[in-house]
């Protein structure tokens, strides 16, 4: 009996002791982040388990940006939202409240840990000569980029064209129309980034894909480097990527704590890392500067600066009726 006894009680110590169950946290993030997450959170469950923290698992949700943040209003249980253009996280303020109205305050540099530039993924050999924005209005010219009502990435290339024409000394006038001519070049609009990039590269339809430098890595991983080149126009706009907790989520799952560790690590220094080595442009001018090699200079101008601040951008040019539909149903 007395053998017996410490098994007894070691079972009955184990029914009294509760399991830890892993907090889960999902993050709703846009199309091409899918290979620095894939790095990033295992590093960070390390860290958090480090500092003390009980086991956490991340699930991660992809799509066009827009298309995200709708599905977070409409009730996608996200706990932490990751985009690429400060409208759709202000979409989850104006619609349920879901993150505070000053979201973009709450965290360093606007609350965009990275940043990246537009460029030109071409065939290789650049059979059509395409070096900046207006070779891309060249009778024959096939251009893929995403639906800019569906996806940051295409509103960038939509903003990085009209400011490139503002740039070089174009009024609005001649923007509206360089513009408009740029997306009657594109034989179709993905939704998002990665559609886009399927569409080009497996499906090998048009010239050139417009997108983010980090897409470049992604397609040069997966495809091989020998099948393009990547081709930096002469001005992009700087794209702030953007990040935040959504407040009513996390609030009802009891998972603040761990949300609000997982952005602030992106702005440590393994975080910036793990973002240059995934050609996203680190904040942390030092580390930017250990990677120089692979974020070559070009002309940014400010998309606030130069268009006013995003919910004039999102109303004037991408809401229903908005210019790009003016341009776009025009064709």
């Amino acid at each position: 009996m007395k053998r017996l006894l410490p098994a007894t009680l070691l079972a009955a110590g184990l029914a009294l002791t509760p399991l830890v169950q892993a907090a889960t946290l999902l993050n709703a993030s846009y199309d091409v982040m899918r290979d620095f997450y894939k790095d990033y959170n295992p590093v960070f469950q390390k860290h958090w388990q480090a500092e003390g923290g009980q086991p956490l698992q991340i699930n991660m949700s992809h799509g066009g940006s827009s298309k995200q943040a709708r599905a977070v209003i409409d009730g996608l249980p996200a706990d932490v939202i990751t985009m690429n253009m400060a409208t759709d996280i202000n979409a989850l303020a104006e619609h349920g409240g879901l993150v505070p109205k000053d979201w973009a305050t709450l965290l360093p540099d606007n609350s965009a840990p990275f940043t990246s530039a537009t460029v030109f993924i071409v065939r290789k050999g650049n059979p059509k000569g395409l070096k900046d924005w207006p070779d891309l209005l060249k009778e024959g010219v096939k251009v893929i980029v995403p639906n800019p009502k569906t996806s940051g990435n295409g509103r960038y290339t939509y903003l990085s064209a009209w400011g490139y024409v503002l740039e070089k000394g174009g009024d609005e006038k001649a923007a509206k129309e360089f513009v408009g001519k740029l997306f009657k070049q594109a034989p179709v609009l993905d939704t998002g980034g990665r559609a886009a990039t399927t569409t080009f590269i497996q499906n090998r339809i048009g010239d050139v894909l417009i997108t983010f430098e980090n897409e470049a890595e992604m397609i040069a991983r997966e495809f091989g480097r020998g099948n393009f080149e990547v081709i930096y126009p002469s001005v992009t706009a700087v794209a702030e990527l953007p990040v935040a907790v959504v407040d009513k989520v996390v609030d009802k799952q009891g998972t603040r704590k761990e949300a609000e560790a997982y952005l602030k690590y992106l702005w440590s220094d393994e975080g910036q890392r793990i973002a240059a080595n995934n050609y996203l442009r680190p904040r942390n001018p030092t580390i930017l500067a250990e990677f120089s090699d692979r974020f070559p200079q070009v002309t940014f101008f400010n998309v606030v600066k130069t268009f006013g601040e995003w919910p004039v951008i999102q109303s004037t040019h991408f809401k229903e009726g908005g210019v790009f539909d003016q341009i776009y149903a025009v064709q």
